[in-house]
């Protein structure tokens, strides 16, 4: 699962003027600065009515995700980047604001598998009715609404015409932005499973994505437990793999094009490739021993090899006395070459047709 630090939107609803929304919005993203550094999280404040949306004036239907105007594909953009929500909304007549259901219909894969909080304010329920009005529409977006809340009521937060909340507020705050950090963690593989790049792999549940360098813990942990395997059969631990820290595996991590295989926010297996002249070379290919036999290595260099479309003929490079990998190799069409270019190691090439 992806290391990349957390983005939570925080969105304030009411675009009343002299609304209340703004100064709850502003003394939420301050409360809660000290926490998300802990937590490793970036807060994006933005308010609603920044956003210059009119009514919902797209023809497709939002699930299609095809946007005609510039402030959808705006918003879209800002969503999906997008890795949870802190909704802060008042109560209007025991709803939300028509402004944050306008907002919400706008979009649709863009929400799904991501968590979503609520801070409310309002009188005689502290705004907890238009919570409970916009959980039935997040939930049939997909997002996956929090119990944790912050329940705000006027009377109790002013302080002199000056917004005040009280201590007990600051907490319930901090206890929302932990448990939504959590979910969104959870929900992690759920939404990687809906990138556009992300393709079905060989296993019930699986699927295969490129990685990058904020993939470099998973990987750095899955080929120290792959390539020690192959120390031992080759009696030498002189293999690049098993030496590589953190900043080694981000680095090429941003040189080659590397997918992974995943499931459950575990990763699997992956392989490299990258061009250089008429050669495509292939490298890293890894499956974790507990999945050896079931066809993922198969697989994984079948996808690799997809790649070599404009290629003379593909290379790779393995243990000479890698069996088990000698004998994949060589049953997909690979040949030894005569000089390798590494002592222990042997060089094999495929061409390739057209």
């Amino acid at each position: 699962m992806t290391t990349k630090r957390l983005g939570i939107l925080v969105l304030t609803t009411s675009t009343r003027p002299g609304a209340l929304g703004p100064a709850v919005g502003g003394w939420l993203t301050d409360t809660l600065a000290p926490v998300a550094k802990e937590l490793d999280v970036d807060l994006v404040p933005l308010a609603i009515g920044d956003l210059d949306l009119p009514f919902l004036d797209e023809e497709e239907h939002p699930s299609t995700g095809v946007h005609h105007h510039e402030h959808t594909r705006r918003w879209s953009r800002v969503v999906a980047g997008a890795d949870g929500f802190v909704f802060v909304t008042p109560e209007y007549n025991y709803g939300m604001p028509a402004t944050l259901k306008n907002a919400l219909d706008f979009l649709g894969p863009e929400w799904a598998w991501k968590p979503a909080g609520f801070v409310s304010y309002g009188h005689t329920s502290a705004g907890t009715r238009a919570v409970q009005h916009a959980k039935q529409v997040v939930t049939t977006l997909r997002l996956v609404p929090l119990g944790s809340t912050v329940a705000i009521r006027i009377a109790d937060a002013m302080r002199d015409d000056r917004f005040a909340p009280e201590a007990r507020h600051g907490e319930a705050a901090e206890g929302l932005l932990a448990e939504l950090v959590r979910v969104a963690h959870a929900l992690t593989p759920m939404r990687e499973r809906e990138r556009p790049d992300a393709v079905e792999g060989p296993l019930p549940g699986s699927y295969a994505r490129p990685l990058g360098p904020d993939d470099a813990a998973e990987v750095t942990v899955l080929q120290r437990c792959c390539w020690m395997e192959e120390a031992l059969v080759n009696d030498t631990l002189d293999i690049p793999a098993l030496h590589e820290g953190l900043d080694d595996v981000r680095a090429w991590l941003a040189d080659w094009d590397v997918t992974g295989l995943w499931r459950d926010g575990r990763l699997l297996g992956m392989v490299r490739t990258r061009r250089h002249g008429d050669d495509l070379h292939i490298g890293r290919l890894a499956v974790a021993p507990d999945l050896r036999g079931l066809g993922v290595g198969r697989w994984l260099l079948g996808l690799a090899e997809s790649a070599a479309e404009g290629s003379r003929r593909i290379l790779l490079t393995t243990g000479a006395a890698s069996d088990r990998n000698l004998a994949l190799y060589q049953r997909q069409g690979y040949v030894l070459l005569p000089d390798a270019r590494s002592e222990g190691a042997v060089d094999l090439a495929k061409a390739v047709t057209e």
